[in-house]
């Protein structure tokens, strides 16, 4: 029965669809293949599915023009991969098969209500294209198929394919929440890092320049500590005492209490200034060494040197570690190797015996505990004048000498030191060894000659950029640089000589007025060897010289109102290979103005305040200096300590000053940040450029561009 209703369904639509098929697309193969597309679902006839959703499509094989093509479609479904149970179906031919038969039944009846409206459709809009007509049973098949599923899934006792609802409205608005979620998650995870970058890359640029700042302000400071006592200069050294990576200062201090001098060595935080630790001394203290490295200790350990004791000190605390007393010490202590084999340097220092009929003694120090290795060796120099040395020198044979003298310069192997002092040989073969062309130099006192002449010897020191701008002597890498270097010479209070090591023989002489203050080695050209800045002074005029070190030629010059005291310069090494060298001057003379130099007098110096300058000078720009400070106090020594990671470096001075009454004046230690100092200071010109192709003239802002760019390394 069911069979023949659908029968007498399909005899009633065939002429409407014949009909509505002649008006549009008179096709003969359209006709019948739309016949056999309602003959096939009448009689449940497996048909044409979509290409996508696997469902039979009455319309798609009704249209279709090739005749063969309907057929195969409609009669060979398997070959075409379109089966029930394709990987494109919807489902399993299984499940599908154990359906009731009323899920069938409203199948049925929904693909006939499909099939009634779609005629409806075409009476109504017979103009309509084919392809629109397409689109719009597209539109339908899919509303009426969805809304078969979900009528399925409801007699499954559950919801459809797609939750109960579909393609519809509220499945539309859960898919865009979660387009709206997922792209709100992805734009965060862009967003949220690229700020925090953002937000650290502003937060370090705000608090470094006011870290900078604030650690400059800091490095800008002031101590008064005890009186001045004349214009000696005091025990100074640098050395990092708290662990805070920057050089604090070691000073030795004379204080007047009721009457009583009292004597004390004195730390001072390089940061704020601050007393770290006191020591009372029962005698002045001549020298501070830092820098000895003791394997006992936490610390690294400093020495106070005075006239009769040797006391070695806890850097950090200021505590006794040992002391040895002596009788009249001479010098500052020399860093020797292990003599001993216990892995701590050992110390030699030179001293007065008690015999006045010898001249010279060198004593052994143990580095470890203070003991004296052996005894006193005891020399007989002729020579008069200043002391020189004691030095060590390592030769290129790997042989140890001390150098010392008293005018001249003589050298004795450290191997005949040790064995005249213990009697036995040293323990290592490094000490044993002596070097030939040493040796054949001896002369029948024992002494090598390096220099004896009829001119006293004013100064012999290393040729190493940075000698004693630190004044960290027992530092074992800036030693192990110094003892293998050429030397300095100055004799005679107006030459200078460049002594070389491997043969003692002068590499050249350069002549010039008296010089008082101890050169100092810094790159000043481009020929990456040593230059020496010298000062001398004669009829109220210093003048500052640079020599060349490769040829002793004169590289710079310049004349100054005479500053009244006597200060080493420190030569800096900058960021652009050369040296900056740091000098105390009066007025500078400029070339064109000779008549100043007699118009210079001492009572004219004496009726005012002199007030005294610190200039710096970059070979870059010869004809002009940076005033970076001036004072009318007198300065008396000065120490340079440098900060790697700023790259910048503090000039610490210690000057006396002046008081109004009759009291003396007060011992005054300054701290100065050199940046800090460049960035305030003031362009004074000198003149016009030696330099071939030079602009005598350089602009203001050009200059001030360099040297606030300028930044200072360890040499």
């Amino acid at each position: 029965m069911q069979l023949g209703r659908r029968v007498s369904n399909l005899l009633g639509r065939c002429p409407r669809a014949v009909h509505h098929r002649s008006l549009t697309s008179p096709s003969r193969g359209s006709v019948r293949g739309e016949m056999a597309a309602a003959l096939s679902r009448a009689l449940k006839l497996p048909g044409k599915k979509g290409s996508e959703l696997g469902e039979y499509d009455p319309l798609t094989q009704a249209d279709s023009e090739d005749e063969s093509e309907e057929d195969d479609l409609v009669l060979n479904y398997p070959r075409n991969g379109l089966g029930r149970d394709s990987c494109l179906g919807t489902g399993s031919s299984k499940l599908r098969g154990g359906r009731s038969g009323r899920l069938v039944g409203a199948e049925d009846e929904a693909q006939e209500d499909e099939e009634e409206e779609e005629d409806e459709w075409r009476e109504r809009l017979p103009s309509k294209s084919r392809q629109d007509r397409d689109d719009m049973k597209g539109m339908q098949y899919w509303s009426h198929r969805d809304s078969g599923r979900d009528r399925a899934g409801e007699d499954r006792g559950g919801p459809g394919q797609l939750g109960g609802a579909g393609l519809g409205v509220h499945s539309t608005e859960e898919e865009e929440k979660r387009m709206r979620m997922k792209n709100a998650v992805r734009s965060a995870f862009f967003l949220v890092p690229l700020v925090c970058a953002t937000l650290l890359v502003l937060l370090c640029a705000f608090l470094i320049p006011c870290q900078k700042e604030e650690l400059e302000k800091k490095l800008q400071w002031e101590s008064a500590l005890g009186d001045a006592g004349g214009v000696s200069p005091p025990a100074l050294a640098l050395w990092d005492a708290d662990g805070d990576s920057v050089e604090d200062v070691f000073l030795g201090v004379t204080e007047w209490t009721q009457g009583n001098k009292i004597y004390s060595a004195v730390a001072l935080s390089a940061v704020s200034g601050q007393v770290l630790w006191r020591k009372v001394m029962r005698e002045s203290v001549m020298y501070i060494q830092c820098g000895l490295q003791n394997s006992t200790q936490p610390s690294p350990v400093v020495l106070l040197i005075c006239k009769s004791i040797l006391m070695a000190v806890n850097g950090a605390t200021g505590k006794n570690i040992w002391s040895v007393p002596l009788k009249n010490i001479e010098s500052q202590a020399v860093l020797l190797p292990d003599l001993q084999g216990d892995s701590v340097p050992d110390l030699l220092i030179a001293t007065l015996p008690a015999d006045e009929t010898l001249d010279l003694s060198l004593t052994l120090i143990s580095g470890l505990n203070g003991e004296k290795l052996g005894h006193p060796v005891p020399f007989n120099l002729t020579g008069q004048g200043k002391l020189i040395g004691p030095l060590l020198h390592e030769t290129q044979q790997g042989a140890y000498y001390i150098l010392f003298g008293l005018g001249n310069v003589e050298a004795i192997s450290l191997r005949d030191i040790y064995f005249r002092a213990t009697g036995k040989m040293p323990i290592t073969q490094a000490l044993r060894r002596k070097d030939p062309g040493w040796e054949v130099l001896k002369n029948s006192s024992s002494f090598i000659h390096i220099y004896r002449g009829s001119e006293h010897v004013e100064f012999l020191l290393p040729l190493v950029a940075g000698f004693g701008n630190s004044h960290n002597s027992l530092d074992p890498v800036s030693n192990l640089k110094s003892t293998k270097s050429d030397w300095v010479l100055v004799y005679g209070s107006s030459k200078l000589s460049v002594l070389r090591q491997r043969d003692i023989r002068k590499e050249w002489t350069f002549n010039s007025a008296s010089n008082h203050s101890q050169p100092a080695p810094g790159h000043f050209n481009d020929d990456r060897i040593l230059d020496l800045f010298i000062q001398r002074s004669a009829n109220g005029i210093m003048q500052a010289q640079v020599v060349d070190g490769a040829k002793g030629h004169l590289l710079w010059t310049a004349d100054f109102v005479c500053p009244h005291l006597v200060l080493e310069t420190s030569a800096i090494s900058t960021s652009t290979g050369q040296s900056a060298f740091l000098f105390w001057a009066s007025e500078p003379i400029k070339a064109q103005k000779n008549v100043t130099k007699t118009t210079v007098a001492p009572g004219v110096a004496a009726a005012e305040p002199l007030i005294r300058k610190l200039f710096l000078l970059h070979p870059a720009y010869p004809t002009i200096l940076m005033e970076l400070t001036s004072t009318t106090d007198t300065a008396v020594t000065s120490a340079v300590s440098y900060l790697e990671r700023q790259k910048d470096a503090t000039y610490i001075t210690v000057s006396s000053r002046p008081t109004p009454d009759s009291e003396p004046g007060a011992r005054i230690v300054k701290s100065m940040s050199l940046r800090a100092a460049i960035a305030k200071g003031q362009i004074v010109r000198l003149g016009e450029s030696n330099k071939t192709g030079e602009p005598a003239t350089p602009a203001v802002f050009e200059v001030n561009k360099f040297f606030r760019r300028l930044s200072f390394k360890q040499q």
